[in-house]
């Protein structure tokens, strides 16, 4: 889990959220998982750019919740990862 910087939950530049970059810089290349409800189009965009390593931005429904389904596609990508730095880029 990550400890971000309190910034009052102000949106990053052109729609990025404010948590893309911290977690970005945190993952450091390594491979990681977001799971929110409100990645956006900007911050996939972002993040594809900005990060070498494997990753999953899993955006949850808030009306709903975390499901099985979202369980299960967390589950295969973590799985895909292997425990490897490398490997095949998520979305």
């Amino acid at each position: 889990m990550l400890d971000l910087p309190d910034t009052g939950g102000r949106e990053g530049p052109r729609g990025l959220h404010w948590k893309t970059r911290p977690l970005v810089e945190w993952a450091d290349g390594r491979p990681f998982l977001w799971v929110d409800d409100e990645i956006s189009a900007v911050d996939r965009q972002w993040v594809a750019a900005a990060h070498p390593g494997p990753y999953l931005l899993h955006r949850v429904d808030p009306a709903e919740g975390l499901t099985d389904g979202d369980f299960t596609a967390l589950a295969v990508t973590v799985r895909s990862f292997g425990g490897r730095r490398g490997g095949p880029r998520r979305r």
